[in-house]
């Protein structure tokens, strides 16, 4: 490995004219790309930072309100700040290409063309487009030392500009079209400028390219792929920042297994990026917003706790679980559970962990993945009853789609057009449609058992399907037959009986705001996501390490930010040890509500399955299910049924709403509807129950329970307020029950 820069601050001092930050979200490249322009304009030099990230928190960092031309900051006056919104660029873009068309076109025509305009590449572009300027135009930046860009192109992107093809009017004589070079057929008078710009970005004497990772491996596997694509375009003046490395130095269970799993990701960095000169930055304690704290990541304090806040002793905070989440999803006893979100929050893991859980409960699972290395299906894959595993391959399934649509649409074009062609069958937009129709054979299994998707399409794919004009250019490339399971694919995944979308994300700015951005995509399809997961979150960890406790603590107004944009909610904890294998991943769907014990590996004991039962499951069955889940979910997972289904009662609801237990959420459901489950025990809160009992195979011990039926009690009631009395007190009863239930379980009465 080449010379390391010694830490931060170097790096900064030896920063060229123009910075470019890259990576994926969540790295870190709007904490570090607003340090180095902080500290570069404190130096004495005038800076302009430059944001296009779709999910840009650059206001927020730097405490002041930005727009699309640059703002001089007052605390730093000699930094200029500007923010441009990729989305309101898009928009702008879009009407410049497609405004041409209206009035010659069916209006039908014209939306399918607008949609085809909507997706990642189009964004990206046209974000492209209004920054070329301040490297392709020395007349726009000649009042400035400096110019730092947070977030960079794609390599796809500056592969396609590169191409002679791509200044054509490959749009306007190709009855194809394509939703990639659509924006860049009108942009022919962008010629020269766009190259000036690669030119700026490949001179070493200008420019540097910082690569921004994490220390874990899914992180650095994602930055090497970065490389390896820049590389290909002859960007060699690229360096590695790798952010947020971690020193335990205490004997805390969990931050000393943080340490280990950075040493055993680095120990394994791949080739490419070994190659690449680094700087190493230590994880921070504190939220980086604001000039003091954007200073303190270049110059940090000589204490290594000069920024960690007074450590505060408390009890891990109760959020709901996946446990809790799971049993909600599997009332249903069949359909589609698609985990969503960016790269790197550990959708993969999410959805194998639902998958394995599931089918140790009895229900019969598919699981498919695109997961590159397929670790997923190593760890599963024949060890689970009633569980299925498939790999969908994305470099097969876009090879053969590119190969399809080469022959339907490229047999006319000259040779410019089909490398131009080829190319556009290389990006992102392409690889989602290649994967989503493998995705659409699988959905049909939903109807016989659950099937769990990982890396489920976007909405933009969804869209693009809703109109058939705009599916039949985009994805058919002139086939003639729309096939059966695409057809049917949109209507079931709009269906919410039918499929759950999980949007995953972990507690930090930009995850939690990519993932918002996400559900507006997919709600714009129809779509109305499940549920949210924070994934790897310490919030729910009992702590000593003081940085992790700060750290804790500035997890929760994220958390609170996704809580309020989610329909249901989970919060899955950063586990000591990786959630690989079949029983590492049930780690993630049993931790309950109180689940510090569990995820320091201070807790192994399997917990006992109780099923509540009552006649109709309306009232008193669906309290003792909302009580055990609330306040014993780490002695005992609960569920509760009826001999029929009446419905959830709503005075219930209310009763344990105030009483601070939501239930809301809960479904009315037969024994039959809970498919073959096995418990260990069963416990009837009613009388008829208790007569009505059925059979239960396996050793399931019953265990009898009569309380008052408030229904009854309250048909007597002269006011609404004097129903509810009873209600609050079978309630309370039914609380004092489950109380001591877990002993009673543990020494084995009934």
């Amino acid at each position: 490995m080449k010379q390391r820069v010694s830490d931060f601050q170097s790096f900064v001092q030896a920063a060229p004219r123009f910075l470019f930050f890259t990576g994926k979200g969540g790295v870190g490249k709007t904490t570090l790309s607003c340090a180095t322009a902080v500290a570069l304009a404190d130096s004495g030099r005038r800076v302009l930072l430059i944001s296009t990230d779709p999910a840009s928190n650059l206001s927020e960092v730097l405490g002041t309100e930005l727009a699309s031309v640059p703002r001089q900051l007052a605390e730093v006056p000699m930094l200029w700040a500007l923010d441009i919104d990729p989305e309101v660029a898009a928009r702008a873009y879009r009407e410049r290409v497609v405004a041409p068309y209206r009035g010659t076109l069916p209006p039908a025509m014209v939306a399918s063309i607008e949609e085809q305009l909507s997706g990642a590449c189009t964004t990206e572009i046209a974000a492209f487009n209004e920054f070329s300027r301040f490297l392709g135009q020395p007349e726009a930046t000649e009042d400035y030392d400096h110019i730092v860009f947070d977030t960079a192109p794609t390599g796809h992107t500056l592969r396609l500009l590169q191409l002679p093809a791509a200044w054509n009017t490959f749009l306007n004589t190709n009855t194809s079209g394509t939703s990639c070079l659509g924006p860049l057929a009108g942009l022919q008078a962008q010629h020269a400028l766009y190259a000036k710009t690669l030119e700026c970005m490949a001179d070493a004497t200008r420019t540097q390219v910082a690569l921004v990772s994490r220390p874990e491996r899914t992180a650095l596997a994602e930055a090497e792929r970065s490389r390896g694509e820049l590389g290909a375009l002859g960007l060699k003046n690229i360096r590695l920042l790798l952010n947020g490395l971690f020193d335990a130095g205490d004997e805390d269970p969990v931050a000393r297994a943080m340490a280990t799993r950075q040493r055993t990701a680095l120990a394994h960095v791949p080739a490419g990026l070994q190659s690449l000169p680094r700087t190493d930055i230590p994880l921070l304690a504190f939220n980086v917003t604001g000039l003091a704290a954007l200073r303190a990541v270049v110059n940090p304090p000589a204490s290594a706790n000069g920024m960690v806040p007074s450590a505060v002793t408390r009890s891990p905070e109760l959020w709901p679980t996946l446990c809790v989440l799971l049993s909600e999803i599997e009332a249903q006893g069949r359909g589609v559970i698609l985990t969503m979100g960016k790269g790197g929050v550990g959708k993969t893991t999410v959805a194998a962990a639902i998958a394995v859980e599931l089918a140790a409960r009895g229900h019969r699972v598919h699981l498919t993945t695109t997961d590159p290395a397929a670790h997923v299906v190593q760890a599963v894959g024949g060890s689970v009853p009633n569980l299925s595993v498939s790999c969908i391959d994305p470099a097969v399934e876009t090879a053969a789609y590119a190969k399809e649509s080469m022959t339907a649409a490229g047999a006319d074009l000259d040779a410019e057009g089909r490398k131009l062609l080829e190319e556009d069958l290389r990006s992102p937009c392409t690889e989602e449609i290649a994967v989503f129709r493998a995705f659409a054979a699988k959905v049909n299994m939903g109807q016989e058992g659950f099937v769990v998707l990982d890396t489920a399409p976007t909405g933009h794919t969804l869209l693009l399907l809703d109109a058939t004009e705009a599916y039949h250019r985009e994805v058919l490339r002139k086939q003639s037959d729309l096939p059966e399971a695409v057809r049917q694919l949109l209507p079931r995944l709009r269906d919410p009986e039918f499929s759950k979308v999980l949007i995953v994300t972990l507690p930090e700015a930009t995850p939690v705001h990519e993932a918002a951005q996400l559900q507006e995509d997919l709600q714009r399809a129809g779509i109305k996501p499940y549920a949210w997961i924070i994934n790897q979150s310490l919030t729910p960890l009992e702590l000593r390490h003081a940085l992790l406790r700060a750290r804790q603590d500035n997890e929760r107004r994220f958390i609170e930010e996704a809580r309020q944009l989610a329909s249901h909610f989970a919060v899955v904890p950063w586990l000591v040890h990786e959630p690989t294998g079949v029983e590492g991943l049930r780690q993630l769907s049993k931790l309950s509500l109180d689940a510090g014990a569990r995820a320091t590996g201070q807790e192994k004991k399997m917990k006992p399955k109780v099923l509540f039962l009552c006649t109709g499951n309306s009232c008193r069955s669906q309290m003792a299910e909302g009580w055990a889940r609330a306040l014993k979910s780490d002695a005992l997972e609960a569920y509760s049924a009826g001999i029929e289904k009446h419905g959830l009662n709503a005075r219930a609801v209310r009763v344990m709403a105030e009483a601070g237990v939501d239930i809301s959420g809960h479904t009315s459901k037969t024994v039959a509807g809970l498919g073959p489950m096995h418990f260990d025990y069963v416990v009837t809160v009613c009388g008829h129950a208790n007569e009505h009992c059925p059979l239960f195979p396996g050793k399931a011990k019953i265990v009898h329970v009569g309380f008052d039926d408030p229904p009854q009690l309250a048909k007597a009631a002269r006011t609404e307020e004097e129903a509810l009395t009873h209600y609050r007190r079978v309630r309370d009863e039914i609380r004092a029950f489950v109380d001591t239930l877990p002993a009673c379980l543990s020494k084995g009465k009934s």
